[in-house]
């Protein structure tokens, strides 16, 4: 099977475990730097924009927590940061870059990283559902890829209505200098 986009070449998660270890890094991960963007935005008093990204570190976390349950009972491995089998330095459910993010940034824009962030996080479900030559691995991460799939529906819709209600963003009086 060829290598996914989003699934690095180290093969196949073999076992529930495994796979329950990249699941909860995922959303740790996740849940992390949706903290990070939210403290950001306060310190640039972007408040509805920082409230949005707690909003979905707590869903991140929530999720998380959801995982944790599944792994009750399991002996889960240590994986290296470089042993995750994804291409991205984080996880899918982490975009790999955020070259959208900006102080200045809208509702909207939150969304549409998160709908990304999510839609990737869907595909590596969906690959290791295909890929895993454990058919419980396989089971639960086609169910997960389906859970991930109501988020990206989800997101679609709260995308449309925050676009109803986009106010034009703030013109930056005093960008940053670019030195490249």
């Amino acid at each position: 099977m060829s290598p996914s986009p989003i699934q690095g070449s180290a093969g196949p998660i073999e076992s529930l475990a495994e796979f329950l270890v990249h699941a909860l890094e995922l959303e740790h991960e996740s849940a992390e730097r949706y903290l990070e963007l939210a403290e950001s935005m306060e310190v640039h008093h972007n408040t509805q924009v920082a409230d949005l990204f707690r909003q979905l570190a707590d869903m991140s976390q929530t999720h998380a927590r959801e995982v944790q349950d599944r792994a009750t009972g399991l002996h889960l491995p240590q994986i290296p940061p470089w042993g995750f089998k994804w291409h991205c330095p984080g996880s899918p459910e982490v975009d790999c870059g955020h070259a959208k993010i900006s102080y200045l940034m809208t509702t909207v824009q939150v969304l549409e990283i998160a709908l990304l962030n999510e839609t990737r996080s869907r595909d590596f479900y969906a690959w290791v559902a295909i890929d895993s030559p454990d058919p419980e691995v396989r089971a639960l991460a086609a169910e997960m890829a389906d859970e991930e799939g109501g988020h990206v529906l989800l997101l679609d819709a709260w995308i449309n209505d925050e676009t109803e209600r986009l106010i034009e963003p703030t013109e930056d009086l005093d960008p940053p200098n670019d030195l490249g």
